[in-house]
């Protein structure tokens, strides 16, 4: 098996090399970027699985690294940031991050996240014999982690995918914030559950969906999500 190509960016060597080790202890492949630029460049160039990303670099901040690669990349990302409030959080994840950590942080709980992202379960691929789903004027095709509104390609990171695809496949069930983390980050997953409402705000977005009047995705206060199936929408 090809090991694992982990991208840590930040501006301080002693913690590259702390990371790093820890890492290639695991059989993972470390390249190292220390400010912005940089960082985007190994990432268009080498394709890394993950990217650890800290927020506080020069030359461009995390968050704005993780923005521009976005448009590119579906590499797991877990940004590391030395600002605990919770804005940060929001806002790293807002932009595509996949998890975060908040510094200083445990290398060894560092590389159990990164294995946790490797590990995670991908949602929708046709093993229940369904190629493609089609809700109304929304087309997901699995195979092809391609969707489509009224004939227009809709361009979706992998968590906003796999979400889409596991609520389209039941329409009308209601899944928790739990059950969404299960299925789509894999249940050893660590982080904070509000991680899905950003990531489903995104995808919204994208689809045109008001959350005050939805077509697609809808809110069950106080127990979860889901796709509002043809009947609901009449």
């Amino acid at each position: 098996m090809t090991a694992a190509r982990i991208l840590v960016v930040d501006d301080e060597a002693p913690i590259i090399e702390l990371v790093r080790g820890y890492l290639e202890a695991e059989g993972m492949q470390v390249i190292a970027a220390g400010d912005g630029p940089s960082a985007l460049d190994a990432i268009r160039e080498r394709s890394p699985d993950v990217v650890v990303l800290d927020v506080n670099l020069p030359g461009l901040d995390g968050f704005e690294v993780l923005r521009r690669a976005r448009t590119f990349t579906d590499a797991y990302v877990i940004m590391l940031t030395a600002r605990a409030e919770e804005i940060d959080r929001i806002i790293g994840l807002s932009v595509g991050a996949d998890d975060y950590l908040v510094k200083p942080f445990s290398p060894r709980e560092l590389v159990v996240r990164v294995k946790a992202l490797l590990r995670r379960p991908r949602a929708g691929r046709g093993e229940d014999g369904a190629d493609a789903l089609q809700r109304g004027d929304l087309v997901i095709d699995r195979p092809r982690r391609a969707v489509g509104l009224r004939g227009v390609p809709v361009t979706l990171t992998t968590i906003e995918f796999d979400l889409l695809s596991v609520l389209a496949e039941d329409p009308g069930v209601v899944f928790s914030r739990q059950k969404l983390l299960d299925r789509v980050w894999g249940m050893d997953f660590l982080g904070d559950d509000h991680v899905v409402d950003v990531h489903l705000g995104n995808l919204r977005r994208k689809l045109g969906d008001d959350p005050t009047s939805p077509t697609f995705i809808e809110t069950v206060r106080g127990v979860g999500y889901r796709f509002r199936s043809q009947e609901a929408g009449r």
